[in-house]
């Protein structure tokens, strides 16, 4: 294992053996007010745990998995807004982590790692490292991470990749996707219009005709942007 791997391999591991008191220092705060979530559809359910704050709850479900494509990296970079002064439409996404199999229990202290494209459609890579982030869940399972409105490439439905570690031997993956009308509204103005959008950016991607109805969240107005939440149910 090369060098720059192993010191990888022990950050994440000194992330997930944080326990729930160093999940307190590490995630942000999820503040705000009620937003509308959504879980994963079609799979066996449980009731959810009521959160204190009045706000509203999904079923409880295991989400899907998906590969985490090519442009995973492994950079355990703990922060909440992940923009890193990337242009776009502001986003807000709020996860909530919980164990199905445990009667839908909040999962605290998992490490969630997000990444997307930008509004152009490329990824940071090499020594770069915008819209990558990574977040460990408080005692209510939850995270909140601030982006952008991801853009399109490579004729696929745009998504936002994710994956949750509860521990240091399993691992959750998977992407969100967006309503084909919020995608043409957004698309419509800068910067994403610097470039001509697809009529239809969800319809030619297998992925999203295979999982879309399950894994596509359901952003509202926030500020100057949106915002949307979603339950990821773990086995």
């Amino acid at each position: 294992m090369a060098e720059n791997d192993t010191s990888r391999t022990s950050r994440r591991a000194v992330l997930l053996a944080a326990g729930s008191a160093g999940a307190a220092l590490l995630t942000a705060a999820c503040s705000g007010g009620p937003v509308e979530t959504r879980g994963a559809a079609g799979q066996p359910s449980a009731s959810p745990p009521r959160p204190s704050d009045g706000s509203s709850t999904p079923a409880c479900v295991l989400t899907p998995e998906a590969g985490a494509g090519p442009y995973y990296l492994d950079l355990d970079r703990v922060r909440s807004d992940i923009t890193e002064g990337r242009g776009g439409v502001p986003f807000r996404l709020d996860l909530t982590v919980v164990r199905v199999s445990a009667g839908c229990r909040p999962l605290a202290a998992a490490t969630v790692d997000v990444w997307h494209a930008d509004a152009s459609g490329a990824y940071s890579t090499g020594g770069s490292t915008f819209l990558r982030g990574t977040q460990v869940t408080d005692a209510a399972g939850r995270c909140v991470f601030r982006t952008i409105v991801p853009g399109w490439y490579a004729g696929l439905a745009p998504h936002i990749h994710f994956k949750v570690h509860p521990d240091t031997r399993t691992e959750t993956i998977s992407q969100f996707f967006f309503p084909e009308d919020f995608l043409l509204k957004v698309y419509a103005g800068r910067p994403y219009a610097l470039r001509p959008a697809p009529k239809h950016p969800n319809g030619r991607d297998s992925r999203y005709r295979s999982t879309g109805a399950a894994m596509t969240l359901a952003p509202s107005p926030d500020g100057d942007g949106y915002r949307a939440a979603y339950t990821v149910g773990i086995a």
